[in-house]
């Protein structure tokens, strides 16, 4: 096992685990704008990383591609869209004392990944998947009916995060490149926005403190730092070990909101995540015997 790719692999989802303690430090800053941020200053880091890690040309190639096969750049512009959406769900939950549903999100999401994966690219389930769906379903269901609303959150970034690796497999650029062009695409949107609140003096940037100006530069190497870190770490180990090292980041998550911000974890809570973390369980020993129950068939694409 290559120790240094498990090390890169858990530490960008450290990083992503612990992002709600960022958000929660400029919560004071409209979700909208700390997007628009985030977009924006994330474009700017990754322009200077490539410019200065000589992967320009590769961006060229890139975007010149996109003429050849312009569905590359369809399936890439509504990726741009899909993550976007993403995150502005994420950062609003967040500042809104929803860490311990959207980490429940992030626990759904491999879950949501396995039903795409059938509806899109027509896999086929083996019996331990199909079991951890129905499971999963059971949890959202749960959630459902003891509060009377649908769990819009957790469901809202799983799906959205689901789709969204679901169309950069269909692209399957390099990561770094990836995001950079995928900035590019809703960055002019972010400026128009930033400008829109500078204009009516809604800007809270050079307006609360230096520190909240600070955060929200920095937004962009957090935001792109993980998924470096990610991108190094899955060249090294395999699949099954980054599917595995994959809850760190909702774990923290769920730690986080119920020990350190005191969000309710109630029964329903705990029976809602119990019938899921069953169904990542079963998934898990899915992927690591590969008999009986747990064999895998093969894919038809």
């Amino acid at each position: 096992m290559d120790q240094k790719g498990v090390f890169y692999a858990a530490l960008s989802y450290f990083l992503w685990g612990v992002l709600p303690v960022y958000w929660k430090m400029i919560d004071h800053v409209p979700s909208g704008e700390i997007l628009a941020n985030r977009i924006f200053w994330s474009f700017v880091f990754m322009a200077a990383l490539i410019a200065f890690s000589g992967k320009l040309p590769a961006w060229k190639e890139t975007v010149m591609g996109f003429r050849k096969r312009p569905e590359r750049g369809i399936a890439l512009a509504a990726a741009s869209f899909i993550l976007s959406v993403n995150w502005f769900i994420f950062i609003w939950a967040v500042n809104h004392g929803h860490v311990v549903e959207s980490s429940l999100g992030y626990y759904i999401n491999p879950l949501i990944s396995i039903v795409l994966g059938i509806l899109v690219l027509k896999e086929k389930l083996n019996g331990a998947q199909v079991l951890s769906v129905l499971l999963a379903s059971a949890g959202v269901l749960v959630l459902t009916v003891s509060y009377g609303q649908f769990p819009w959150i957790s469901m809202g970034l799983a799906l959205t995060f689901g789709v969204y690796g679901l169309l950069k497999k269909m692209v399957n650029v390099d990561s770094s490149v990836g995001l950079a062009v995928e900035t590019m695409t809703v960055c002019p949107f972010a400026i128009g926005y930033i400008l829109y609140l500078i204009f009516h003096k809604e800007s809270s940037f050079s307006v609360h403190s230096l520190s909240t100006d600070l955060f929200l530069i920095l937004t962009g190497p957090a935001t792109a730092l993980p998924l470096l870190f990610f991108a190094k770490g899955a060249q090294r180990i395999s699949m099954f070990m980054l599917g595995i090292l994959q809850y760190i980041a909702p774990t923290l998550m769920l730690l986080l909101g119920v020990f350190f911000y005191h969000e309710p974890f109630t029964a329903v809570h705990f029976w809602a995540f119990l019938f899921i973390w069953t169904a990542l369980a079963i998934v898990v020993l899915s992927q690591s015997r590969g008999t009986g129950l747990f064999e895998r068939k093969p894919l038809s694409r």
